[in-house]
C-alpha cells in the first residue's frame, strides 16, 4: 500500500465563502486546498444578476493570496424574478458558470429562493440554450414533510419533471445524500452530475445525534442513514464521471453553531482533502480519489483540467481546534480534535 500518492491538483464545485471581513478567512483557506472553486450566491443580499456577481468577484479578488492563481467561479442566485435576459447577461459575463436554486428557505440565506419551479421553465430553457448549468438544493421546502424526507420528495416532484421537460438543461444535484438521488443521477442522462461532500460519505444521522447532538456535524441536507451513506460512497468511488466533489463547506461561528441557531452548515476547506482520501481508502478506492477530485466536476463544467498537482502522504495529524474567524470569533473545523490519517504536503 502506497504511502504517498501525487494527483491532479483539486477544485471544489460547491463552496461558501460568504462576504465582506468573513472573505479574508474563507478565500486564503480555499486558496490553500483548491484551484477554482464554485462559489455560491446566497450571500446578504444574494447574488441576482451579473452586476452582482461583479462586484463579488472583485470582493473576493482583493483576498486572494499573492501568487496565488486561484480561481472564483461565479454563481446567480435564482429567484422568481430571474429572466432570461439576466441568463443571457450572466454567461456573456464570463465570470458567472452557473445558476443556483434554493427551494425558499430549505438552508442559510434562502429566503429569496423559489416556490415554484414551472413559472421559470423559460429561464431554464435559455440556461440550456447558452450551456449555463443549474445548481440545485434539492430539497422540498414544504415544513410538513419529515426532513428526512426532503430529498425524495423533491426529485420525485420537481426534478424528474424539469429534466423530463428540458433534457438538454445540465443540472447538478448539490451534496446528495440518500440512495434514491443516486439512483436519479444514474438513471438521468448525461447532462445531470451531482457533487458529494465529505460529511455525507464519512458520517450518518447517528453521528449526528448517538450520545448527544453533534452541533458541527449539523448541515442541510441533513445526515441520512447508513444505508444512504453507504449508497453514497459507493457512487463516489465507482469511477462514474457522473458524481464528483463539492464540499459545501460554510462557515459559521462557534457562538453561531453552539447556540439555539443551531446554523447548518460543515467547514472543511482545510480539511476536505484529507476527509476525502479516508472515506475513499475505505472503500479500497485511492485509485478513484484524483478523477473525482480533479478531473470529473472540470468535466462536467467544460473546463479544462488543472496541469498543477499536490501530493498526499499518509502521516496522522490534527487539524487546529479552531480558527480566528471576523472580530472575536472563531470556526470550528470538519475533523477538529480527530486524527486524520492523510495529509497534503
Amino acid at each position: 500500500m502506497s504511502n504517498q500518492m501525487t494527483i491532479t491538483f483539486p477544485d471544489d464545485w460547491h463552496i461558501h465563502l460568504r462576504d465582506n471581513d468573513a472573505l479574508k478567512t474563507t478565500v486564503p483557506h480555499a486558496a490553500q486546498s483548491f484551484k477554482r472553486v464554485i462559489v455560491m450566491p446566497n450571500t446578504t443580499p444574494p447574488v441576482k444578476n451579473r452586476q452582482d456577481a461583479e462586484a463579488y468577484y472583485a470582493r473576493i479578488q482583493k483576498h486572494i493570496p499573492e501568487g496565488s492563481d486561484f480561481q472564483p467561479l461565479m454563481t446567480l442566485y435564482l429567484t422568481p424574478d430571474t429572466t432570461p435576459e439576466i441568463i443571457e447577461d450572466a454567461k456573456a459575463s464570463g465570470i458567472v458558470h452557473a445558476v443556483k436554486l434554493y427551494p425558499a428557505g430549505v438552508t442559510t440565506n434562502s429566503t429569496a429562493g423559489v416556490s415554484s419551479l414551472k413559472n421559470l421553465y423559460p429561464v431554464f430553457e435559455k440556461m440550456a440554450e447558452v450551456g449555463l448549468p443549474l445548481l440545485i438544493h434539492g430539497e422540498a421546502s414544504d415544513p410538513e414533510i419529515d426532513i428526512f424526507d426532503r430529498e425524495l420528495t423533491f426529485i420525485e416532484q420537481e426534478l424528474k419533471p424539469l429534466h423530463a421537460a428540458i433534457p438538454t438543461l445540465r443540472i447538478v444535484l448539490e451534496h446528495i445524500t440518500t440512495k434514491d438521488a443516486v439512483e436519479f443521477v444514474l438513471g438521468a442522462n448525461d447532462n445531470v452530475g451531482a457533487t458529494l461532500t465529505p460529511q455525507h460519505l464519512l458520517f450518518n444521522r447517528n453521528s449526528l445525534l448517538s450520545g448527544g447532538i453533534k452541533p458541527h456535524l449539523y448541515c442541510l441536507p441533513i445526515l441520512k442513514r447508513e444505508i444512504h451513506r453507504q449508497a453514497l460512497i459507493k457512487a463516489a468511488t465507482s469511477g462514474n464521471p457522473k458524481f464528483f466533489i463539492g464540499t459545501d463547506s460554510a462557515p459559521h461561528a462557534q457562538s453561531a453553531k453552539e447556540s439555539s441557531c443551531g446554523c447548518a452548515g460543515c467547514y472543511s476547506a482545510l480539511t476536505a482533502i484529507s476527509h476525502y482520501a479516508e472515506a475513499f481508502e475505505r472503500m479500497n478506492a485511492l485509485d478513484k480519489l484524483e478523477a473525482f477530485l480533479g478531473h470529473y466536476g472540470a468535466d462536467f463544467y467544460g473546463l479544462p483540467r488543472n496541469t498543477e498537482t499536490i501530493t498526499l502522504v499518509r502521516e496522522d495529524w490534527t487539524p487546529p481546534d479552531s480558527y480566528p474567524y471576523l472580530e472575536n470569533e472563531h470556526l470550528i473545523p470538519l475533523g477538529a480534535k480527530q486524527v486524520l490519517k492523510w495529509k497534503v504536503k
